[in-house]
């Protein structure tokens, strides 16, 4: 059964024009990251490998194809979190790096802190070398004119964000039986400056424990944060529920408590795993034993060969 990856997308509507390359993107993410994981690499590289993958990819919500501002500017969350150690690492509002992902890793291993923000993100960022980024190569026209969109007066942000969702995230097992979750994301559309979600927040936008499973999740991040999501499943698996019913009471509960959508991918310690949402559509995929699972609609689970 090990190993296993299973990704998202993003959870919501996805557009006609971008659901091809949305769900080609995410086969392609939980290939590589399978490879990663046959050729001995741990499940925290494999996820993170995996999310960079869709942060480079202008189809998602994520790096380059973040969506903007009330001002039109980009600020990313990321996180991660190694099941083996609960060592965490996260980024907030951080601006001009194109893999979050792996700068949220860096504060994991480098710092003694779990989340770094803003400027300080940004600084700490210069100081590990990473390669500062020009914002507008983060901008696509996509998510240009959607703030356009948002800034006529009657706009509903939170409606239109789950009418196309884009948050992307990855939880693995190796063959070592660790596993490791990573989500990242640009935020809500025509956010306020300075908003955080729940994606850099420990036990909402992610966590993992090898005692228990991995949670990466999507939707509305307020909504997430208020139920602590991706914790809410794992307590249902450490009483007894396997991670598709876990899921399910969670998501069920987050749209009955506070009217939240979204959607998740979940995986235990024995291999076995979910992608779970309810919402319209979330683009998933997941690598084990040779085969490569994908959706997009609820009820899909096609295969292929890896």
């Amino acid at each position: 059964m090990l190993p296993v990856v299973v990704v998202h997308g993003g959870a919501g509507e996805v557009p006609k024009d971008i659901a091809e390359i949305s769900c080609a993107g995410v086969r392609e993410a939980a290939r590589f990251g399978y490879s990663v994981l046959k050729f001995g690499g741990s499940a925290m590289d494999a996820v993170v490998e995996a999310v960079t993958l869709l942060e480079n990819n202008p189809a998602y919500n994520a790096g380059k194809g973040s969506v903007l501002n009330v001002k039109g500017e980009v600020e990313m969350d990321a996180l991660v979190m190694d099941g083996r150690t609960l060592d965490s690492g996260a980024v907030s509002a951080v601006r001009g790096v194109a893999n979050p992902v792996q700068l949220a890793r860096m504060v994991m291993e480098k710092t003694s802190h779990l989340c770094l923000t803003a400027e300080g993100a940004s600084n700490f960022a210069r100081a590990m070398g990473v390669p500062e980024v020009p914002e507008e190569s983060l901008i696509t026209d996509y998510a240009r004119i959607r703030w356009k969109k948002n800034l006529e007066s009657g706009s509903n942000p939170v409606e239109f964000q789950m009418g196309k969702m884009g948050t992307v995230g990855a939880v693995a097992v190796d063959v070592e039986g660790n596993l490791a979750c990573a989500t990242s994301t640009g935020g809500m559309i025509n956010k306020m400056e300075g908003r955080v979600g729940d994606t850099p927040c420990i036990g909402c936008g992610g966590y993992a424990d090898n005692q228990i499973g991995a949670v990466s999740p999507t939707g509305h991040g307020e909504a997430i944060m208020k139920v602590t999501l991706s914790r809410l499943i794992l307590f249902h698996i450490e009483q007894g529920k396997s991670p598709q019913e876990a899921s399910d009471l969670a998501l069920s509960y987050m749209k009955e408590r506070v009217k939240g959508r979204g959607g998740v991918v979940v995986l235990d310690p024995k291999g076995t795993w979910t992608a779970r949402f309810n919402s319209l559509q979330m683009v998933w995929a997941a690598a084990q034993q040779e085969q490569l699972h994908y959706g997009m609609y609820h009820g899909e689970d096609f295969t292929e060969p890896i």
